[in-house]
């Protein structure tokens, strides 16, 4: 692996929890809110991912080559809660990242999307936590109400009790401190200048805790 990859995979959260829960084996990932080129960066670093796709659109930062890699694209919105089209019991590993925080019922959607997870599957959620209302407004995020979209604030002890009411283990939980983004804050700082002008939010995430996770295992 090249030295670019393995960076990758250690210093991104929703990688790195990828690799804890599959590391090199064949797996079928359900990734619940798949923009941002997020099929071609995932199926790069894991090439035994067998990637599917969930999202309201098809058309937030995705293009030809993320389509391409894609085992198949759910397009719905989660609010409605009908999953029908979405095989039960099927997937190794369901990943929801920054998604929950702008449904209504997201305490609803979470446990059927837990019918999709196979027995012995691994579910990473990540959302902006209570402590995210209390930080300074930026450009590109950094308090709950800079995106208007954001709809509803979830706790770990809320989500958790969801998980373990829908047989799952929690494996891990609580505020994402990422430090190798903590580390690089000078260099994404100084890149943010160049690239945009100004300074994005979500460089400060994780040393001030703006973002919360949980990671389950079902039973």
């Amino acid at each position: 692996m090249g030295a670019i990859k393995f960076i990758s995979k250690i210093s991104n959260f929703k990688c790195r929890f990828i690799d804890k829960s599959f590391n090199n084996r064949p797996f079928k990932l359900l990734d619940v809110g798949a923009g941002n080129h997020s099929a071609t960066k995932i199926t790069s670093l894991f090439p035994n991912c067998e990637y599917y796709g969930l999202d309201i659109s098809r058309e937030y930062n995705n293009d030809s080559e993320d389509f391409r890699v894609m085992k198949d694209f759910f397009q719905l919105d989660l609010t409605y809660l009908d999953y029908s089209k979405i095989p039960d019991e099927f997937f190794d590993g369901i990943w929801m990242v920054h998604v929950i925080e702008h449904l209504h019922n997201g305490e609803l959607a979470l446990p059927k999307l837990l019918e999709k997870l196979k027995p012995g599957g691994y579910f990473y959620l990540e959302y902006p936590g209570e402590r995210s209302l209390h930080l300074p407004s930026m450009r590109g995020t950094l308090n709950f109400r800079d995106d208007p979209t954001h709809v509803k604030i979830y706790s770990v002890a809320q989500l958790q009790e969801i998980f373990e009411a829908n047989n799952c283990e929690v494996m891990a939980c609580g505020t994402r401190r990422n430090w190798w983004y903590i580390l690089g804050m000078p260099l994404r700082m100084i890149e943010s200048l160049i690239q945009k002008g100004y300074l994005q939010g979500n460089i400060f995430w994780d040393i001030l805790g703006f973002a919360e996770y949980v990671y389950a295992k079902k039973k």
